[in-house]
């Protein structure tokens, strides 16, 4: 009775265990079966796309240095002996003086004087030096003549007249106020009125141009023709130095700009 009892206690008790046993195997089975989860991982990674490699960046070339260009040398060569250049850089460079007492017939004479004692004025001997086919009434007095107007480029035809002879002017080159305010004052009677009839610095030319000049100089005015402004400069550079005059600043500046395009021009 007591063997029977104990006997059907151990029953239960290896029925446990056996199905502990059993859990346990299927367990292991499954753990086979489904593998370590930590060997899905390279499966997985295997499958999925690839990650791109970025690529390794390249070092820079080393900048290549570029030599600047050299500055332009200034040119400090002096002009060649006898050309207008020349004789500008010999001119004093100074301001305009005031044109204070300035009179045209009390400080440079008459105009058109007889100042070579050839028996004609000055405005005649220019007309029949600068005019062609020219006609006279007598030995010095021109009626009539071809005018190639250096100022303009035109041809003019002249005939002495009341209404006609102002086609035609004579004109200093170098202003006679010019003259004055810089550094005729300082000359004496004579030689002022030697520089109003001087022909180094007279020239028959376009009545409208020479009006439309007046008293200006070479900052302010020049002939309208290009062709002629470089002997035009250099016409009145060879006066000023002749008479000792000087040049404002701007008048030197205008003067040698015009030469910078011609510089082997000469004095006339």
């Amino acid at each position: 009775m007591t063997q029977r009892r104990a006997s059907s206690r151990v029953r239960p008790a290896v029925l446990i265990v056996v199905a502990v046993v059993i859990l346990g195997a299927a367990a292991g089975g499954v753990g086979s079966l489904m593998g370590n989860p930590g060997d899905l991982a390279p499966v997985l990674t295997g499958t999925s796309a690839a990650t791109p490699t970025a690529p390794t960046p390249t070092a820079p070339a080393p900048a290549v240095p570029v030599p600047a260009a050299p500055a332009p040398a200034a040119s400090s060569a002096p002009a060649p002996a006898g050309t207008a250049l020349a004789v500008l850089a010999t001119i004093a460079v100074k301001g305009r003086a005031p044109a204070t007492g300035y009179s045209r017939t009390g400080d440079f004479g008459s105009a058109w004087l007889d100042v070579d004692h050839n028996g004609c004025d000055t405005r005649n001997d220019v007309l029949a030096r600068d005019l062609t086919s020219i006609v006279r009434d007598d030995r010095c007095r021109v009626l009539s003549g071809i005018l190639d107007d250096a100022y303009t480029g035109q041809r003019i035809r002249f005939t002495r007249g009341e209404t006609t002879s102002a086609l035609v002017q004579i004109d200093h080159m170098v202003p006679l106020l010019n003259a004055w305010e810089t550094g005729a004052q300082q000359l004496t009677q004579t030689q002022r009125v030697d520089l109003a009839n001087d022909p180094r610095n007279l020239m028959a030319v376009d009545g409208a141009a020479n009006q439309q000049k007046s008293a200006s100089d070479a900052a302010t005015w020049l002939p309208a023709n290009k062709i002629f402004r470089c002997e035009y400069v250099a016409h009145q550079i060879e006066v000023k130095a002749a008479y000792r005059l000087w040049v404002t600043r701007a008048e030197h500046d205008a003067m040698a700009r015009v030469l910078s395009g011609c510089p082997g021009q000469r004095i006339p």
